[in-house]
């Protein structure tokens, strides 16, 4: 569908589109209030269009090993299903036989379309639930944050488990079908069990302050710590079955897999903190949602924070940093804040996606 673009400059298509599109969103709201309904009704109409055209092209991609590798390995599996081999399924089983029921009705090419379809549909929902008229900033924070193109494009397993995660939290007042699409979401990724026992814990204990305190204390004690964490939870708690070769040095998304003690990921994910520390603590928000969400973060990322020197880490902090942008969009959008709420998200939104167009560049990918 998209095959008039290099496939060397895929990737780039979107980062610089984005980038056009955060332009947008500033000049508007430069112009235009938070209220202003020409503005709502433009971005609603752009925001479907955005919607269609960019789970189209980020499903159709070229199959590629040299630029999507995981997606070459998958695609590898896919053929041998096809043709008839009995692949041995011992793990992530909601992905592993969607993959094997799709082999037998559809090409390659239209199972890859279907996984982005679930990876990102589960993200407009949520934005359509919480942010209503406003949907398409809380969704432009979703698709632009760091690593969404290569959790879309690379590991799609973990991607989509996270995306039935945020399809869950759609749900939190009808525990019995957020519960369910847990269970759906761990079993197309097991890692999703870390983002779903700190949903439990935060669940348990209601004290942000806590998160908070936690989330500061992983830094010393991995610094401390180093290789003591990884061999506590990888090799004595059983966390390495459920996140199976994050720790063996496969491929992740390429340039992100440097080992190392990460400032620049520690410094992205603080953004998460911050927020979640200025509107619950200093603008005094008690809304029961937004505590949880903020308790989910704190705990799933504390975890990522004491094994960050781990072989490609960046896939454990992914495991909380898909929850990142309603973190930071949610009280923007049900609350009232500043006086010049509009272009104050605005500066926000453009930061929070600067930090991914960087990142790219830096990387060259």
């Amino acid at each position: 569908m998209f095959d008039f673009i290099p496939l060397e400059s895929y990737s780039a298509v979107y980062y610089h589109s984005m980038m056009l599109i955060m332009i947008m969103i500033i000049l508007h709201a430069m112009v235009y209030d938070v209220y202003n309904t020409k503005s709502l009704n433009f971005f609603n109409i752009i925001g479907h269009v955005f919607l269609i055209v960019f789970t189209l092209y980020i499903g159709s991609r070229p199959i590629s090993g040299a630029y999507f590798a995981d997606m070459a390995t998958y695609a590898r599996a896919y053929n041998l299903m096809e043709h008839g081999t009995n692949l041995t399924i011992d793990k992530d089983y909601a992905f592993n036989y969607l993959m094997k029921a799709c082999a037998y009705i559809m090409p390659v090419k239209a199972f890859f379309m279907l996984i982005d379809i679930l990876y990102i549909i589960p993200c407009y929902i949520f934005s359509k639930k919480y942010f209503t008229k406003y949907w398409f900033y809380a969704f432009f924070m979703f698709v632009g944050s760091f690593s969404f193109w290569a959790f879309g494009t690379n590991g799609i397993r973990n991607g989509v488990g996270t995306s039935f995660f945020i399809l869950s939290l759609c749900f939190y007042d009808r525990k019995w079908v957020m519960y369910s699409l847990f269970i759906i979401a761990i079993l197309f990724h097991s890692s999703v069990i870390i983002p779903f026992a700190a949903f439990m814990a935060a669940e348990f204990y209601k004290n942000p302050k806590v998160y908070l305190y936690a989330w500061l204390a992983a830094i010393p004690l991995s610094l401390a710590g180093g290789s003591i964490w990884q061999d506590l939870f990888f090799n004595h708690l059983g966390f390495a079955e459920r996140t199976s070769g994050y720790m063996e040095g496969e491929s992740a998304e390429g340039s992100f897999s440097a080992t190392g003690f990460r400032w620049d990921f520690l410094l992205y994910s603080s953004f998460g903190i911050i927020a979640g520390y200025y509107f619950i603590f200093e603008k005094k928000i008690t809304d029961k949602f937004y505590i949880h969400l903020f308790g989910v973060y704190a705990i799933a990322n504390a975890f990522w924070v004491l094994v960050i020197t781990a072989n490609y880490s960046n896939r454990f902090a992914y495991l909380s940093w898909f929850l990142m942008a309603p973190l930071i969009a949610y009280p923007m959008f049900k609350y009232r804040i500043w006086k010049d709420q509009y272009k104050v998200f605005a500066v926000i939104l453009s930061i929070y996606y600067l930090f991914t167009y960087i990142m790219f560049l830096k990387n060259g990918k």
